[in-house]
């Protein structure tokens, strides 16, 4: 169940992997298969809205020494000032998508996979989680934005998975603690009951 804190100005929401991340790419995929490519690249490698539209596939690399893809995206500093490259870590199966994709839409090495806006990017999250909400009765959905996504991305990791901080600092893109602390909250439902019945067993 999508998770909210609504404490502050701005709500913030976590999907849950890895059920309402396949809901969120079905969804996208019977809308396009772009907003599927743009659905992945924000929650499973973790970009930013305005990182997905820099990640191309002359970026799309293996990284022998750790044994797995990367993806150079661009976005922002979290430190300020201009925006940096980073090498974002790509899980086989977006890896394959991508390939599919790059191929059967004619994309050339140095093009974008989605060619878009930024806020034809929010835009689709939007319209396809509204399109959830709708369809599910589930008005949660309403509150998830496209961040969001890299939210519920870099949670998932941190809490969920336990992959060390530092890890996530180097393909998430923060630049320092303070500013990957905020992903270190919210752990879902099933993680609670988890750690709760190892104090209680």
């Amino acid at each position: 169940m999508v998770r909210l804190d609504d404490s502050a100005d701005k709500t913030k929401c976590w999907i849950d992997y890895p059920e309402e991340v396949l809901t969120l790419e079905d969804y996208a995929r019977d809308r396009d298969w772009e907003q599927e490519i743009a659905i992945q690249l924000m929650a499973r490698v973790g970009c930013r809205a305005s990182g997905v539209l820099t990640a191309k596939p002359n970026g799309l690399r293996w990284n022998s020494d750790g044994e797995y893809w990367e993806l150079e995206v661009r976005g922002k500093n979290t430190k300020g000032g201009a925006k940096t490259v980073r090498d974002a870590y790509v899980p086989e199966r977006v890896k394959e998508n991508l390939d599919r994709y790059a191929s059967e839409r004619n994309i050339s090495d140095d093009e974008p996979y989605v060619d878009a806006s930024v806020s034809t990017v929010r835009r689709w999250v939007r319209e396809l989680t509204d399109e959830i909400a709708n369809k599910t009765d589930n008005e949660r959905w309403y509150e998830v934005s496209s961040h969001d996504l890299r939210r519920s991305w870099a949670t998932h990791h941190l809490v969920e998975k336990d992959v060390a901080v530092r890890v996530m600092m180097e393909i998430g893109g923060w630049s320092s603690y303070e500013a990957i602390e905020p992903y270190l909250t919210k752990p879902t439902y099933e993680k609670i009951g988890e750690e709760l019945q190892k104090v209680h067993a």
